[in-house]
């Protein structure tokens, strides 16, 4: 079974191949990154004009260079939500037209799931349950217990601002450039993690999170040093503190609910910092630490189509009348 997966839920088209929900035959990604570093951020509508003009062209690409016809194709899956309801109205419209024509099944998808299940598929494994699963981007930090396909138990969310909303709003704070997560581990690299002392905002709180507070001691820091200011040591201190938060909080999880694999997923699933922490706390509690690809970090049809074979089972039989949607909860209803 090949699936189709169509992803456009933020600034990144993406048109992906894959084979029985584990192989990769084809996997596109247009990044606007360039387009949007000059506003600091992603602008919602000109990123959805910018879906509109790459979408056809990266489909046909990705056909083309898989040597795979359209009519081969067993099934499209794409992302419905949650995201910027403009850019997914694009890939939505998109992946509904193709279903309509080709007379094939469509299947919507949670963006978030499907974060999770490409530390699967970089692994080449069909999910294995229960798992805790801790999503970490720059629009959302959730820690989850998956029981099953589409069965989630949220255990702690963040209060205000995402990891990576961290990263972009500090690195334009230092005037390092966009987007704020490389940027700001490049910086870091040879940096004293130990230099500037930081807060660990919602320690021993349970498993919520908060970064707000972070990003404010950060600022509070480059205003007391002046011209002694070490960026290095600045951008390290940073990236300690936001893995110490997110060790506590999974040591936690996994102490109280015995869970024996852990799965690492979203663009700040890159950092290397938190890598090497996860790593290392999954040794402690002898559990088993499934990490994605840096490709599958980051937003990515591959990811959508490996979750909507997994999950197909489940898609509504009526899925061409599905909406996107900006908030659809992890394990949410479908939304029509």
């Amino acid at each position: 079974m090949i699936t189709l997966g169509i992803e456009s839920s933020c600034d990144d088209t993406s048109i992906a191949l894959v084979e029985n929900g584990t192989r990769v035959i084809s996997s596109l990604v247009s990044s606007q990154i360039e387009i949007h570093r000059r506003f600091g951020g992603v602008v919602p509508e000109v990123a959805s004009r910018k879906h509109l003009e790459t979408v056809l062209p990266l489909l046909r690409d990705c056909l083309d260079s898989s040597g795979i016809q359209l009519e081969e194709i067993g099934q499209i899956a794409v992302t419905s939500g949650p995201g910027l309801l403009g850019p997914l109205l694009v890939g939505l419209s998109t992946a509904k037209a193709l279903a309509w024509y080709t007379g094939k099944p469509l299947i919507p998808v949670n963006h978030i799931e499907a974060h999770l299940t490409a530390s699967f598929l970089t692994a080449g494994r069909e999910p294995e349950y229960p798992f805790l699963g801790l999503i970490v981007s720059g629009g959302h930090a959730n820690l989850v217990f998956v029981e099953g396909p589409r069965q989630y138990n949220c255990l702690g969310r963040t209060l205000d601002d995402a990891p990576g909303e961290l990263f972009d709003k500090v690195a334009r704070h230092l005037q390092l450039g966009y987007p704020g997560g490389p940027v700001i581990q490049k910086t870091g690299e040879n940096g004293d993690q130990k230099r500037y002392t930081l807060p660990r905002p919602m320690s021993g709180k349970g498993y919520i999170f908060s970064f707000s507070g972070l990003k404010t001691a950060v600022m509070r820091v480059v205003a007391h040093e002046g011209d002694n200011l070490s960026l290095p040591d600045l951008c390290a201190s940073l990236q300690l503190a936001v893995s110490d938060i997110f060790v506590e909080k999974v040591g936690l999880a996994l102490k109280e609910t015995k869970a024996r694999r852990l799965i690492l997923a979203g663009g700040v699933a890159a950092n290397t910092v938190l890598r090497n922490s996860m790593l290392k706390l999954a040794k402690k509690h002898h559990a088993e630490l499934l990490l994605p690809t840096l490709h599958l970090c980051t937003d990515n049809a591959a990811m959508i189509a490996a979750h909507g074979f997994f999950t197909a089972h489940l898609a509504p039989a009526n899925s061409l009348a599905v909406n996107a949607v900006a908030n659809w909860e992890m394990g949410g209803p479908y939304h029509f």
